[in-house]
């Protein structure tokens, strides 16, 4: 079985600075692994593992997607090698372009089985990429999904729906979209890590896969939320009085 695992490389949310004007600044942000594509990069793990298949990591984004570190993070961590599309135009892609461009890597590779991303982004959470892609790939596609069993030609998967839990059959070739608690991601140990910087590379560009000339979408603003003021009131001692100027204070905060 040949799988595929999308993933993004996002700024550490910790690491984002805001402006005096209420906007985002990047200009320090360390680069992490999506949290929620780390859930995809797992399950491709554990099915590769099982099946004896192959699992290859896929991204595309602009210059962070060439971050050696954030390369050995993933690949320490079960693929068997890991493609990435690089290029100027995909800075701060919307889906539609991340879809697309994922979906002319996908092409150019060959034949494939199955193709396994996160629920959302870990920036964006716009939740689309999987859909759109799958929908490019001409392929069927199956989102919050929570278990995943292989079988020749087909797999079987788990999905809650309005509080029930589905079971689909679905034959492959096929793309998925795994909800966040489908696993719980492996921490690769120094042996991984090591073995990691030796499984190959292909970086590609936009030179190699066609890549969308124009946004579906242009982002206008993106602000911090502002900040509420917290009126803060201290009752010390547990005499009646002080128990019933608590329980007034309480009443009128509600009211």
């Amino acid at each position: 079985m040949k799988i595929i695992a999308c993933y993004k490389i996002v700024p550490y949310e910790q690491s984002i600075g805001i402006s005096s004007d209420g906007s985002l600044s990047f200009d320090k942000a360390e680069l992490m692994i999506g949290q929620y594509d780390l859930n995809a990069i797992e399950a491709g793990a554990q099915l590769a593992e099982k099946c004896g298949g192959e699992l290859t990591a896929l991204t595309v984004g602009a210059e962070e997607v060439e971050n050696s570190k954030m390369r050995k993070g993933v690949l320490s961590r079960g693929p068997a090698n890991c493609v990435t599309v690089c290029d100027p135009s995909l800075k701060n892609a919307d889906s539609n372009a991340s879809s697309a461009a994922l979906a002319e890597a996908i092409k150019s590779r060959g034949e494939f089985d199955l193709v396994i991303c996160g629920e959302g982004s870990s920036d964006l959470y716009a939740q689309q990429v999987g859909v759109q892609l799958g929908e490019r790939l001409g392929l069927p596609c199956i989102n919050g999904v929570t278990k995943i069993e292989a079988e020749e030609g087909f797999i079987n998967v788990e999905r809650s729906a309005d509080g029930e839990t589905e079971t689909l059959r679905i034959k492959l070739p096929a793309v998925i979209a795994v909800a966040s608690g489908i696993n719980v991601t492996r921490v690769p140990s120094m042996k991984d890590i090591l073995a990691a910087g030796k499984k190959p590379v292909a970086a590609l560009t936009g030179n190699d896969v066609a890549l969308p000339e124009e946004r579906s979408t242009e982002t206008l603003s993106i602000l911090a939320p502002q900040h509420a003021a917290r009126p803060c009131k201290i009752f010390t001692g547990d005499s009646e009085e002080t128990l019933s100027a608590f329980a007034a204070a309480v009443n009128a905060e509600l009211k």
